[in-house]
């Protein structure tokens, strides 16, 4: 018998309940806590469960419902428990369970509903889907099947049981589309997809829901649901399958068995559909892929809440001001951010009054805007449009406690800054800088208080990427990082504590890619060669297509950082000055701009798509051996954060250092592994 020995044992407790001449049986999961440790299922957890249904069942009530604990209704498997399963026989037989006990429900003679209280995900969502109907709360707050995220695929149910209840498109986008584009479906948009069969408000949900399944039961409620369409069934999955070859280039293995469990739900029985379910989920469970997702998602979930070598928050100074030096794009990204989540006033400054106007106007529209999706109220945007402002006096930041400058990168610029400004600010206030490449350290000499400056670089866009990379300087003291760290908080980043080295983590390693991707243009390798050799890793973008959305003249100035700092391995391209002189996009339309193909064509020694590619990863694990050695984050699992949050990296390499390990790269280059046997469900 499979077990977890760590599971916190979710449990489905019985009570028996009058609605009106009715008896029903309702079953609630409840692992004992709070919601901020959701419900799962593991092993027991489904035995549970099992047991649930029985007394239930021999009870013969009117009726038998499922629901959650306050908030949460399930959120799927216990995924601590896979690196337990050492065996593909072990994971078969947890698939083989799932199935038995949820198919309960459906083939029940008694009718059986899901009451969605709360968060249902995975397996909780698939529990659901089993039970004969099903009401949702206004309140959930994420309903999905989010395997494909983590290199798996609904496994108990989901594949075969969606795309026969709401149609095959619909169940693309829940099974593909949002886990890959990290979405979730919310109460309104699974009403309206016939997820949920009612939807009702979470003041009264348990009480309406039972009189709503009373009436069903009793013949006075009608519960009808559209045909599924399925001429269409092949033509949606050939053109899910374009969209994922372009977007992952068959990297994921999750995707592609995903869809093909749909094909297999046009036709097959529902018991064929679940037994091939069960043989899929095992292969993938011992895979690379699903170790290296789960070994992310630990650090996404579990290191990034609680970030190491940060000192004790009682240090942390209150923020009741914050200033932001400049008014452009960032600037104005960053007061919009602020004001929303600390909710006290903000101040730009610029040179001029019609800058600082518009930075100030881009933060009043993005308000509007979220009021029109309805996710901000107008009492709350009132107070937040009242609490921007701007000037070119900088003596509007004698009172703040926070101030952050996001202007030109150039090092002589910003010093000068701080000089001005802590002439203005108090002892005490912070000074934080937005650099994404110079040297916090540099920055604060000569000031009379540099222990006060810290980095605080944001990535673009910062309402999206949730990295935050706080860089100690060498006079950086504990008072200012745990206000960093406090404030990055507040702001719901992932903070990461780096050291002051060129480029930190992230914009380091992305720039050394970059340099190998242009040693093989400028040794005559086609635009379109280097373009597509990342491919088979499935990254988020290519490399040209990166290097437009980070603008040619932003890269070449970290370049130039890094190559004064290590001109053995951060070479300066020639071609990459030529595209910056010129002005010319790289990107036209999404392909390569020909004019720009042009300008670099020369070189005589071109490289294959392979080779430019293991040039690239021989390079990361060049460099990441490096920043480790130098200590500019605490361990390798740091380094896969900031490239998962910060750069997009996806679950399925683990960030980078697991794929690095498992393809022979990093002992090769570096004589050893980043990370040790076994580590967070890694293969050992």
């Amino acid at each position: 018998m499979i077990e977890h020995p760590n599971e916190v044992v979710t449990k489905a407790l019985v009570r028996f309940v009058q609605v009106g001449q009715q008896k029903a049986a309702l079953i609630t999961l409840d692992n004992g806590f709070d919601h901020k440790k959701p419900n799962s299922f593991g092993p027991a957890g489904l035995r549970s469960l099992d047991e649930a249904i029985t007394v239930a069942t021999e009870a013969d009530p009117a009726f038998i419902a499922i629901t959650g604990k306050p908030y949460i209704f399930c959120v799927g498997a216990d995924i601590t428990g896979i690196p337990y399963l050492t065996s593909r026989e072990q994971a078969v037989e947890l698939g083989e369970l799932g199935h038995r006990v949820f198919a309960r429900l459906k083939n029940s003679e008694i009718p059986t509903f899901a009451f969605i209280n709360g968060a249902a995900l995975g397996g909780g969502l698939e529990v659901a889907l089993h039970c004969h109907y099903r009401t949702v709360s206004g309140g959930a707050a994420a309903l999905g099947l989010p395997e494909v995220a983590i290199g798996l695929v609904p496994g108990w149910g989901g594949s075969q049981l969606l795309p026969n209840l709401i149609g095959v498109p619909g169940a693309a986008q829940v099974i593909l589309q949002n886990p890959l584009t990290q979405k979730v479906l919310r109460p309104k948009q699974a009403r309206e997809f016939g997820l949920a069969d009612e939807l009702f408000e979470p003041a009264d949900f348990l009480e309406r829901s039972l009189e709503w399944a009373a009436g069903v039961v009793k013949g006075d409620v009608t519960v009808e649901r559209p045909e599924v369409d399925r001429d269409m069934w092949e033509g949606v999955l050939f053109f899910a399958k374009q969209q994922l070859d372009e977007k992952l280039h068959g990297a994921v293995p999750s995707a592609n068995k995903a869809l093909e469990l749909l094909a297999l739900a046009k036709d097959a029985s529902f018991e064929e559909g679940t037994a091939a379910e069960t043989q899929v989920l095992a292969d993938l469970i011992m895979g690379d892929e699903s170790r290296a997702s789960l070994y992310a998602f630990d650090l996404v979930q579990r290191r990034a809440k609680r970030p190491v070598g940060v000192p004790d928050k009682s240090l942390a100074r209150k923020v009741t001001k914050v200033g932001i030096v400049g008014a452009g794009l960032m600037a104005s990204q960053l007061a919009l951010l602020f004001v929303r989540r600390l909710q006290v006033p903000v101040v730009l400054t610029d040179i001029d009054q019609a800058r600082v106007d518009k930075g100030v106007s881009y933060v009043t529209e993005q308000i509007d805007k979220l009021v029109a999706k309805r996710r901000l109220d107008e009492g709350t945007a009132a107070k937040l449009r009242g609490l921007v402002s701007g000037s070119v006096d900088k003596s509007v930041f004698a009172d703040a406690d926070f101030v952050i400058e996001a202007v030109f990168e150039n090092l002589e610029l910003k010093k000068q800054i701080w000089a001005e400004l802590e002439k203005i600010v108090t002892p005490e206030a912070i000074l934080a800088t937005n650099t994404s490449s110079l040297s916090v350290t540099d920055m604060a000499a000569g000031l009379e208080h540099p222990e006060r400056v810290v980095g605080f670089h944001f990535f673009n866009p910062v309402a999206v990427l949730p990295l935050l990379e706080i860089i100690k300087g060498e006079q950086t003291d504990d008072a200012t990082l745990a206000t960093a760290f406090a404030v990055g908080k507040e702001l719901k980043k992932s903070s990461v504590l780096v050291k002051d080295a060129p480029a930190f983590v992230v914009n380091r390693l992305l720039t050394r890619v970059t340099s190998e991707i242009f040693r093989a243009i400028d040794a005559g390798t086609p635009l379109d060669v280097v373009n597509e050799a990342m491919d088979p890793l499935g990254l988020p973008m290519r490399p040209i297509a990166l290097l437009q959305l980070v603008g040619p003249a932003v890269a070449y100035h970290v370049g130039e950082t890094l190559h004064a700092a290590f001109p053995d391995r951060f070479a300066e391209s020639e071609n990459l000055k030529k595209i910056v002189d010129a002005g010319l996009p790289v990107m036209v339309d999404d392909e390569i701009n020909p004019e720009v193909a042009k300008l670099v064509a020369g070189g005589t020694a071109p490289l294959s798509a392979d080779e430019v590619r293991q040039k690239a990863l021989d390079a990361l694990a060049e460099e990441i051996r490096i920043m480790l050695d130098e200590g500019v984050v605490a361990e390798a699992q740091d380094i896969d954060l900031c490239m998962i949050l910060g750069a997009g990296y996806p679950f399925h390499l683990g960030g980078v250092t697991p794929y690095l390990d498992r393809s022979g790269t990093s002992e090769r280059v570096t004589g050893k592994r980043f990370l040790p046997r076994g580590v967070a469900g890694l293969p050992a």
